[in-house]
This record gives structure tokens, sequence and C-alpha cells, in this order.
């Protein structure tokens, strides 16, 4: 597999300029921060040799005025440093926080391209611990780790380079450590990388436990789970802090390991720097400019294992988001364009399987004419909710082919087959926000006249009427304020709103009252007029009028015919509406 930080430089590409600018912000940062020392050792080299300084071999031969020199000298590199320190920041921080933005948005845009089976194998906790957790972690390093990865090595190589030239008989001492510290580094990120990643994935685990609490809080409470969920939660805590711990041991090590290494360079560097110092070998002030880079050079290093803790962590979360934008999207689109459909729809010997099951519908052929009605009604589990998605392309058929005015949905952009379709499923979805932004979800500029008129088609206007604020009520997450068949009747009206010329309806009334039903079948008299319309459908009564009614059992089609017709049959239909109706009948499956 690709190391980490080679796919983060490669999505990176588009951001070369930014980061090589950064980068020598950084580097001239830590070059002006390193001169006051060099300056210092200048300076004791002025009080202690004075016309004899290496100041005065530049024709500055007054002490004071060699004095002054060095004190400008300071002002302009203390100021110099604290400039590109401001760059720097301010660089690395933007950098992080565009980075962290583009990339959530390409990861979520990425997301939403993928077929629904993607979605159907994973977690949302943890897909939003990815957009989440791990775009934020590695926002964390951008802000601050790169840019002290950069000034350690700007450290090591500048004044490495001073010492050889200044006191190479002392300079391997002070460099003696660096060799232990950097492979000791390498060792720690190879031991760290598996940790890390085993920290992110046990962080998934969490996010995707309190997601799906979260969302099913009204079950816990009902079933009096609370302390069953609140164990699983400190189980799969559990998990994640202890692998956390494991990584923190670890990595905790790293700093008291370097010290010692970097005690030994500091000691060797006071004393026998200092010993030719005293005999003549050496100038008092490149002995002070030694001492003083021995320490700039080796204690900065104490915060290599932060930053390389912090590298590891962001390694591990940015190899998740490229797992993620690396998952293929299997559906592809057509190119052919499609303004408004005229609506007729077929299946046409369509074979499907889920993985890994048997077939759920084995030779499939159903045509609907523009402007019909058809229902698709059978046993559950017959595979009438299949049809729709293979009609919306959110699965593909195995074989044989889905139409739309006689030409394959594949062959046509994506984004137009989806707008000729209006759906509305069993499970209504609503978004946080007000009654008339969910009306007018997907029809976003629609004037609130005709929020109002699909409002009314849907006989849904009536009881809005009635809310605190109306069309401005607050409906909550999911729609949480408002009741089922309330729910399930905006809907309706935002599929209304639409005007699809093809209205799919998927179990729209199986999850409704009797009242909600008959409003909502009134309704649909007057929005399915002129429309194709293919409606999934349990409950008989909400199909009886339909052009032509399809029974679909095992996957085949064992009847079809109009609601009168499969009566005078006496077949499978016949017994499922006696069934409904409250007739005696021995037919057992419902």
């Amino acid at each position: 597999m690709t190391h980490p930080l080679r796919r983060l430089l490669r999505y990176g590409v588009r951001y070369r300029t930014r980061i090589w600018l950064a980068s020598a912000c950084s580097v001239l940062n830590k070059l002006f921060d390193l001169a006051p020392e060099i300056l210092i050792g200048a300076a004791v080299d002025v009080v202690v040799n004075q016309q004899d300084s290496l100041v005065a071999r530049f024709g500055v031969i007054d002490v004071r005025d060699q004095l002054i020199v060095l004190s400008v000298l300071t002002a302009i590199t203390w100021g110099l440093e604290s400039a590109f320190e401001y760059l720097y920041a301010r660089l690395w921080r933007g950098l992080a926080q565009d980075v962290q933005h583009d990339l959530r948005l390409e990861a979520y845009g990425h997301l939403q391209a993928l077929e629904p089976e993607f979605f159907e194998e994973r977690s949302t906790g943890g897909l939003l611990s990815v957009l989440g957790d791990d775009v934020n972690q590695l926002e964390r390093f951008l802000n601050t780790g790169a840019n002290d990865m950069l000034q350690v090595a700007t450290t090591v190589l500048l004044v490495g380079g001073a010492f050889f030239v200044l006191a190479p008989s002392v300079a391997w001492m002070a460099m003696l450590p660096m060799p232990f510290i950097i492979l000791g580094s390498i060792r720690f990120q190879r031991r760290l990388a598996p940790r890390y990643a085993e920290v992110r994935e046990a962080a998934g685990l969490v996010n995707a436990r309190l997601a799906a609490n979260l969302g099913g809080i009204n079950t816990i409470k009902s079933f009096t789970a609370e302390a069953h969920e609140l164990g699983r939660l400190e189980a799969d805590s559990e998990v994640y802090r202890r692998s956390n711990a494991g990584a923190i041991r670890l990595s905790s090590a790293f700093v008291p390991l370097i010290r010692i290494l970097i005690l030994a360079g500091f000691t060797a560097t006071l004393l026998f720097g200092g010993l030719q110092a005293v005999s003549g070998a050496m100038s008092v002030g490149i002995y002070s400019v030694l001492v003083y880079l021995t320490q700039r050079l080796l204690w900065p290093l104490t915060r290599l294992g932060e930053t390389l803790d912090g590298y590891q962590r962001a390694m591990a979360s940015t190899n998740r988001i490229m797992n993620l934008l690396d998952v293929p999207v299997t559906i592809r689109a057509g190119d052919r364009r499609l303004e408004r459909a005229r609506g007729e729809v077929e299946f046409r010997d369509v074979h499907f399987a889920y993985r890994g099951r048997a077939a759920t519908l084995d030779g499939i052929s159903i045509r609907i004419p523009a402007g019909q009605t058809a229902a698709v009604v059978g046993p559950t589990g017959s595979g009438k909710s299949t049809l729709v998605k293979l009609l919306l392309r959110f699965r593909e058929p195995d074989a044989g082919q889905v139409l739309l005015d006689g030409l394959p949905v594949d062959q046509y952009r994506l984004g137009d087959l989806r707008r000729n379709l209006g759906l509305v499923a069993q499970d209504t979805f609503l978004f946080a926000g007000t009654v008339a932004d969910n009306i007018r979800y997907g029809s976003f500029d629609a004037p609130r006249e005709r929020v109002i008129a699909a409002a009314h088609a849907a006989e849904a206007d009536g009881f809005v009427q009635r809310l605190p604020d109306g069309y401005e009520t607050v409906v909550g997450e999911r729609g949480q304020q408002l009741s089922g068949g309330q729910q399930q009747r905006i809907a309706l009206a935002r599929a209304v709103l639409k005007d699809p010329p093809v209205l799919v309806l998927d179990e729209a009334t199986s999850a409704v009252d009797n009242e909600t039903e008959a409003a909502i079948q009134r309704s649909l008299e007057h929005i399915t007029r002129d429309r194709t319309t293919l409606v999934i459908a349990h409950r008989l009564s909400t199909v009886r009028h339909a052009d032509r009614i399809y029974v679909l059992d095992e996957g085949r089609i064992t009847e079809a015919g109009t609601h009168d017709e499969l009566v005078a049959q006496d077949g499978t239909y016949a017994n499922l509406w006696r069934v409904q109706t409250g007739q005696h009948t021995d037919y057992a499956r419902t």
C-alpha cells in the first residue's frame, strides 16, 4: 500500500505554491531565530578581544561602534524572525483550514456518488468519524506539526554546518547523538503507525455506536434498554481507551530517551569545548556560540516525540480519508440528456439478486404506458421495492433492462433521470428545518404560492395551517415534531411540487392510519391524473383503481390484470383481498 504521506502529497498538488511559500517562511523564521546566538557570541568576542574581534575585521574598530552594529543587527534579526513567524503561522493555518474544507467536501461529494449498497454495508457513525474526526486530525497536524518538522530539519542542517565550520574538533561530539535520535525516531514511527490505525478504527466504532443509539433513542427507552446500551458503549469506549493507552505508552517513552542522548552531546560540548577555550585553542566567543547552538540544536528535539505523535495520528487519519476517496463509483451515468420524459416505463426480463442471496427478481417484465398507473403487490420480501431501486438506479440489474421512454435508463445522465422521477417512500425523511423548506426540498427556488398549492394537492395544507407557525414551523430532526401521517403528506407534497412525469409510491400508505390513508388516496386521484405512476403496495385498497396490477411472489409475476379481473381469477390476489377486507380465507400469507 502507498504510504499515507505520499497519498497526501499527491492530493496536495493543487496547493503546491502555498506549501512552498509556507515552507520557505518556516525555514527563514528558523534561520533568523538561530541568528541571535551567533550575535551573542560576537558580542562576547567584542568584549574580550575588543579591537581584535571578528567585527573589527570588517572595519569597525571602536568597541562602542561594534556593539552598536551588533545591537542594530539584533533588532533587524528579531524583526525578521517575528515577521516570518507571523507569515508561516498564517500560511500554515490558512492552508490547514482550506485542506480541511476541501477534503471534507470532496469526501462527502464522493460519498454521495456511491451506490446505496456501500452505505448498507457500513455504519453511519463510522463514516461520520472519517468526515469529522479524521479530517480534523489532519487539520491539527497541518496547523503546527508540518512547521515543527521543517524547523527541526532546518535546525539540524544549519547548526550542524555551523559547528563543523567553527569548531570541527568539537562538532562531532555535539552531533554524535543525532544518528541515534533519527534512527530512534524512524523506529518509533514504524511501531506507532499500526497503533494509531487501531485508534482511528476504534474511534469510528464509538462514533457508530453513538450515532445508532441517538437515532434509536425511542426504541431504547421503550424497551428500557438504557443500561444495556450504556454497557455496549462502555465496551466500545474501553477498546478505544486501551488502544489509545497502548499508543501513549510507546510515544511517551520517546522524549525521556531523547533527553538522555541530548545530555551526552551537550555535556561533551560544554566540557571539551570549555577545555579548548581555556587552553586558547578556541576563542571565548566561538565557545559561547557553540554552547548556545548546542542547546538550540538538541533541546528542541525533545518536542520531536510530540510532533511525531501528531504526525502518526494524522497519517492514520489520512489513510482512512484516502481509502474512502478510493472507493470506486460503480454506477456510471450515461451522456444522453433528458429534459422531460413522456413517462413510459418498462422492466424487460429483469433479473436481480442481492450479494450472497437467492434471486430477488427472476425474469420480471412489466410495461407501464405513459400516463397510466400500475401497481405491484405481493407478500413481504417478494421483491417489490427492488423494482424501485432499479428504476432510480440505486442498484443495477444482473440481467435484463429497465427502460424509460424506450431507452435503457443507464443511457441517461443520472441527474436528468432522477429529476424525472418522484419518489414517496414508506420511510419518510424530513430534514431539520421548516415545513416549507421540506416541501421545497429539491425544488429550492419554488415560490411560496407553489409550495402552498402542492400542500393543498397532498391534503397537507389543513394541518399545516394549524401548526404554531404554519409553513414556517420547525419540524425538528427527521420531522420529529410531526406525526407519521403528517410527515407522509409533507413528503407527498414535496413530490407534487417537483412535478415529475413519473411518480413512484413505495409503500407510501403502509405506516399511516385509515384517516390519513383516505386523505392520501383522495389526493392521489388528482396527482396521478395524466402522470405515469408506479405504486408498490401491501394494502390492496390503495391500488384497486390502478390500470393494471401485478402480483409478485418469490421474484416472479404470478398474476396480472385489473382489480376486478384478479378478484374474478380467485387466485393469490383474491385471497389477499379477502384477508384484508375481513372475509374468511384459509390463505395464510398476508
